[in-house]
């Protein structure tokens, strides 16, 4: 009788233990799983806000190109009309006060020219002559006077030089300073978003947690102009407007 008592509190005994086990590892399990579903709380507890940031300015450097061109059946002629044209080019330029350092001639190209022609049922290419062309191009700070070199080019035109223009393009040679001013910006514009969002919903903004930079965009300004994924450089525009957003995420408190 004895002995079967004592066998029975063993098995009690082990149950027991048993129980208290079972009991431990669900209070562990409970806990691991109160914390991670806090955890993923805090996690979502973020504000994240995209800011945008403009600057204008104005181009400090104008560059303006185009080219001249001869044709003769003779070479050594053809080039010395093309030579009487740069002369003309030059007292031009020199006229509209550009200073010999900021022109840069090409090298003379030199191409055959062929007509063709068709008589008889027969096609053949005849040699019309020898095409000489050069380029010249104007690159200055003074971009009034570029401007200036530009609208009045007709004058060359008129002195029986067949000359092709371009329309100058402009650019800024400060540009990181435009870059830096658009980010700081775009990062007030963007924290203060954050802080408006923070208030509204009874928060505190806490600390920046992650910081990205868009796409820097150059456009001219007051224009409808299509902007790029891959970034936009106007260079057409005199004045120019730069664009970039930045998105920030903050805690919450």
């Amino acid at each position: 009788m004895a002995h079967e008592e004592e066998g029975f509190i063993k098995r009690l005994t082990t149950d027991y233990i048993k129980l208290i086990g079972i009991g431990l590892i669900v209070i562990i399990a409970v806990t691991i799983i109160a914390r991670a579903f806090v955890n993923r709380n805090k996690a979502q507890e973020l504000i994240s806000v995209t800011g945008i940031g403009t600057v204008n300015f104005e181009a400090d450097l104008a560059v303006c190109s185009g080219d001249f061109r001869r044709v003769d059946m003779n070479l050594q002629n053809a080039y010395k009309l093309l030579n009487e044209d740069r002369k003309v080019v030059e007292d031009y330029l020199k006229k509209k006060g550009v200073d010999n350092k900021e022109i840069t001639f090409s090298s003379i190209s030199i191409n055959k020219e062929f007509q063709h022609i068709k008589e008889n049922n027969t096609e053949r290419d005849v040699f019309s002559g020898f095409q000489l062309s050069q380029s010249v191009r104007i690159e200055s700070k003074n971009v009034d006077r570029v401007e200036t070199v530009a609208r009045e080019i007709t004058e060359i035109i008129n002195r029986g030089v067949e000359f092709y223009s371009m329309p100058p393009s402009y650019f800024y040679t400060k540009l990181d300073e435009v870059k830096l001013s658009v980010i700081s910006e775009a990062t007030k514009n963007a924290r203060m978003r954050a802080e408006s969002i923070a208030k509204n919903s009874n928060g505190g903004l806490g600390d920046l947690k992650n910081a990205t930079l868009g796409v820097f965009q150059i456009t001219a300004q007051n224009s409808d102009e299509s902007l790029s994924w891959s970034g936009s450089y106007n260079t057409g525009s005199k004045k120019k407007t730069a664009t970039t957003t930045v998105r920030l995420q903050y805690s919450v408190d």
